[in-house]
């Protein structure tokens, strides 16, 4: 180590690139995400028209800069839209740096990680990382049971890793290590976005996309694009005792036409409760507190096709 450790970082040349974090639902991808990004978070539901995917990150390094993109989750496709989402998948775990697939570390293989993992065999030139998640939740024992199982899984389906590592975001034991060994798998290249872009208050762009996906859940068909999200406020409630929090956070959920109105609120507001609690199960995790959301449905005209109002809800 001694002799590598004289390279000065102004000699070594920059890299940025993309990654994206894979792995079924409830395995720790955006709780790795946080953690990596961690305060130097640059986090934004805008979609610039520069990049194809949704940023969900940016590790910003003196000698590096990696760029976490998000793809949709890939599923067994039961519809021709499956079809087309699973392509989007592919192209984009073929256009990233690097694929991080995330194992929890303390559930055992299941099909869902067969299935994903069958698709990225099939991706030849992307280096693949493994990455088991929680480890704080198991002892070393079956931990080290889970190393084997994934390095076997691998092999037989004829899967090279990069590296396999095991995290704890929650602990933050090697999160920076795993962004360590990222790095040197990106590109030489200077910074792809600037130091200080997209570092829109972070929290708040991302509880907007969380309640924006929770209202588009199940109304796609109906109103694909039509929702924006915008969070007035966050604020901590007054006279709470310290060890009981409360976050109330107030958004306004943005439709075109009043006609939609109805879609999103649901036959006796039902389908915005639903909206609402799932979402904030969401949010609590993602902010680690307990969180009061009040949700309003407002008809903003046309606000996709006014740039305007486009600005407004930031875009």
């Amino acid at each position: 180590m001694g002799a590598m450790s004289v390279r000065t970082e102004s000699s070594a040349a920059h890299r940025a690139g993309f990654a994206c974090f894979v792995g079924r639902p409830n395995a720790g991808k955006s709780t790795l995400t946080n953690a990596l990004v961690g305060t130097k978070v640059a986090i934004t539901s805008n979609r610039p028209q520069t990049t194809r995917h949704t940023v969900r990150g940016i590790v910003h390094r003196p000698e590096a800069q990696l760029v976490l993109v998000d793809t949709p989750g890939l599923h067994k496709p039961r519809t021709l839209l499956g079809e087309r989402l699973n392509d989007v998948v592919r192209t984009t775990w073929s256009e990233v740096d690097v694929i991080g697939f995330c194992l929890p570390a303390d559930q055992k293989i299941g099909p869902g990680d067969r299935y994903i993992a069958g698709e990225l065999a099939d991706i030849r030139k992307t280096p693949k990382v493994a990455i088991v998640t929680k480890t704080d939740l198991v002892d070393s024992k079956a931990l080290a049971a889970q190393l084997i199982a994934i390095d076997q899984l691998g092999k037989e389906l004829g899967i090279e890793w990069a590296e396999i590592i095991p995290v704890s975001a929650v602990g933050d034991t090697q999160v920076s290590l795993l962004a360590d060994l990222l790095v040197p798998m990106l590109p030489e290249s200077p910074p792809l976005y600037p130091e200080g872009d997209l570092t829109d208050e972070p929290e708040q762009v991302m509880v907007a996309e969380l309640i924006r996906e929770a209202a588009l859940e199940g109304v796609r068909d109906e109103l694909p694009h039509s929702i924006a999200v915008v969070v007035e406020e966050m604020l901590p409630r007054e006279d709470r005792p310290a060890d009981k929090p409360l976050l109330d956070i107030h958004a306004n959920v943005y439709i075109e036409r009043p006609s939609q109105k109805g879609i999103i609120i649901g036959p006796k507001g039902k389908r915005l409760k639903e909206v609402g609690m799932k979402s904030r199960k969401h949010i609590e995790a993602l902010l680690g507190t307990p969180v009061f959301l009040d949700l309003h449905v407002k008809v903003a005209k046309d606000w996709q096709r006014d740039p305007k109002q486009l600005r407004k809800l930031g875009f």
